[in-house]
């Protein structure tokens, strides 16, 4: 009967124990490759641990669909079959995880097939990039929301002239009979900067203009929204 067992199960498949154990070995090495680069070149608050766990998973197992599928023409379509009836809503919020998903992909579908000198070399090359380019800053970019009274309109457009100069992009101009609102697009360096040289904040100094309802600073982020 264990004999019976034993070769029903080889029979699945042509490739040995020894070649798929070292699909999925190689697999988890490489996702875990994948693991530490997500790891260092998401610092900050949208670094998600939860979804690093998830690439090193994924990593293994598209490198076991791969292993099943083989050469297996009418199988590889089945399966296209099967996945296509799925539906993902997983909201991606940096435009990189997109990146480390397919990275993910590729190299499952390499250990898969045994080409495991594609999958190493380019992951350490995709590395070495994601290593470079994550530790350029952003300069964030920042909207400055101003709302007062209609008689300081003048007033407000040269308070922002003398803290940004023409830097400062005027996005908005809203008005009424009684108000006006401002919104204007500046970076987190270029407010730094200015008000180090003024010696003091572009809020206070709006406030001290009076009649204003309020100023507001927002900061845009590389987030993808749905």
């Amino acid at each position: 009967m264990r004999g019976q067992i034993f070769n029903l199960i080889k029979d699945q498949t042509t490739l040995s124990w020894e070649q798929i154990a070292a699909n999925i070995l190689v697999s988890g090495i490489l996702g875990f490759l994948i693991f530490i680069s997500y790891m260092i070149s998401h610092r900050g608050t949208i670094y998600s641990k939860k979804f690093n766990v998830s690439l090193v998973v994924l990593t293994v197992l598209t490198s076991m669909v791969m292993t099943v599928i083989g050469n297996n023409v009418a199988l590889s379509l089945g399966m296209v079959g099967a996945l296509s009836i799925v539906r993902f809503r997983t909201a991606i919020k940096d435009s990189r995880d997109t990146v480390y998903i397919f990275w993910t992909i590729i190299v499952g579908i390499c250990c898969g097939v045994g080409d495991f000198i594609v999958a190493g070399i380019g992951s350490m090359f995709v590395f070495l990039l994601l290593l470079l380019f994550g530790a350029i800053k952003n300069n964030n970019r920042m909207l400055v929301i101003i709302r007062g009274g209609r008689t300081k309109e003048a007033a407000i457009q040269a308070v922002m002239f003398k803290f940004f100069g023409a830097k400062a992009i005027m996005r908005v101009k809203n008005s009424t009979s009684d108000s006006i609102e401002f919104i204007y697009e500046i970076t987190a360096k270029m407010l730094t900067q200015a008000e180090r040289k003024q010696n003091t904040g572009i809020c206070d100094e709006i406030y001290r203009l009076g009649n204003i309802e309020y100023v507001n600073t927002v900061m845009q982020n590389d987030e993808i929204s749905n």
